[in-house]
């Protein structure tokens, strides 16, 4: 006997599931927890198989029937209903899962799992939003060279080139993973290599002369300004590390006594730990800064704003306060300016400099084998730079280069 509204909603739950039958293998469970469930009972291949078609009241009696004489014709026809719903779930997954937003935010948990640095993931989820507005909600699959070409063009027409450029290499990055996942066939970046306005290259300024490393280093220590803006100005000169990597160090990575900076992985470009040996000029600056900020956690700690480092900004910031200019010097020129110097005095093992600098060996034969830290070449040579420093700043004689 078919079953009628009333009836259902007389059910109640028993101790055991039953079952309210309304005719052509559909039927109603109900649950001892009260919950009334809606089934379609069939045959294929000589095998019972169940469909679960939707839930009382959420599906009406008459919505039911509507989906059980659906079932019915696809029976006819040859098909299988529980594999025609699996497949129209994987689709209705699919077009969540493959858009262009899922796949760049799977690429970017991938890369966090593989160590990151938080400042650089920041860097590719604000390149992201430039492009997800327009190709968010899209299937990866589908998407054009063309499709992107544009959002690239919205960003280069603004005068931005090497963020267009940038942006590009970050949405080829989503594309090749989505490659990787199958859930893409090829990625349209590839034909947009030639396709934007090359961006000028700009050199950071930074001072290679002797004569003038020595006024800017008097500069430095005649700065009335913050005593952690100076002397970070002053171990910029001394170190030569990423600004960065110094604006962030912590108390906890330097062992004053025995004159170490252990830099760990996670704030260094290149992913790896770096060891700065200290030389006893570096030892004094930080010892007497010690004394202002030791009481927290960050060495060089932003003034109002103790769990933040100053800014780059800052450095540069108190470079033009002292009359040296954006085109004349910058925090990060001081590498500039060692590397420069350090080469041409002919004193030091190129490799010995390039490790202090924690710069990446290009060559991948040669970085397997490369791996030595020159430790002891670098504490020696780490010496003779603050000491040369000292002597241009004195005014004393430069010394000579080889060759000279």
């Amino acid at each position: 006997m078919p079953l009628t509204d009333t009836a259902i909603r007389a059910a109640k739950p028993s101790q055991k599931p039953y079952k309210l039958t309304d005719g052509g293998g559909l039927f109603l469970l109900v649950n001892p927890t009260g919950s009334r469930l809606w089934r379609f009972k069939y045959r294929i291949e000589g095998r019972e198989k169940l469909l679960a078609i939707g839930s009382y009241p959420e599906l009406s009696l008459a919505k039911a029937r509507e989906r059980r004489d659906d079932a019915r014709r696809t029976l006819a026809d040859g098909g299988d209903p529980s594999a025609l719903k699996q497949e129209a779930r994987k689709q209705a997954e699919a077009a969540i899962n493959d858009t262009f937003r899922a796949v760049a935010n799977e690429h970017l948990a991938k890369l966090e799992r593989e160590g990151l640095a938080e400042i650089t993931l920041a860097k590719r989820r604000w390149l992201l939003d430039f492009a997800l507005p327009a190709l968010g909600d899209r299937n990866v699959a589908q998407i054009t060279a063309a499709d992107v070409l544009a959002v690239l063009r919205s960003v280069e027409t603004t005068g931005r080139h090497e963020t267009a450029r940038r942006l590009r290499s970050v949405v080829g990055a989503v594309f090749r993973y989505a490659i990787a996942t199958a859930r893409a066939d090829n990625d349209p970046t590839f034909a947009l290599r030639d396709a934007l306005t090359a961006p000028k290259v700009e050199h950071r300024a930074a001072i290679t002369s002797p004569a003038k490393l020595g006024k800017l280093l008097r500069a430095i220590d005649d700065y009335r300004g913050q005593p952690a803006t100076k002397a970070a100005l002053q171990l910029m000169a001394i170190l030569f590390q990423r600004p960065g990597e110094l604006r962030a160090a912590k108390w906890a990575e330097f062992d004053l006594d025995k004159a170490i900076w252990s830099i760990p992985a996670d704030r260094m470009k290149m992913r790896r730990p770096h060891r700065v040996p200290l030389p006893h000029q570096a030892v004094a600056v930080l010892r007497g800064l010690e004394a202002l900020t030791g009481g927290v956690d960050l060495v060089f700690p932003c003034i109002g704003r103790g769990q933040k480092p100053i800014s780059e900004n800052t450095m540069n910031g108190a470079l033009r306060r002292l009359g040296f200019g954006s085109d004349v010097a910058t925090a990060h020129g001081f590498r500039a300016t060692a590397s420069t110097l350090l080469n041409e005095s002919g004193k030091w093992n190129p490799d010995a400099i390039e490790r202090q600098l924690a710069h990446a060996e290009n060559n991948e034969v040669r970085r397997a084998y490369a791996r030595g830290e020159h430790w002891d070449e670098r504490v020696a040579m780490l010496q003779w730079w603050a000491d040369h420093l000292d002597a241009l700043k004195a005014g004393g004689k430069v010394l000579r280069l080889v060759g000279e």
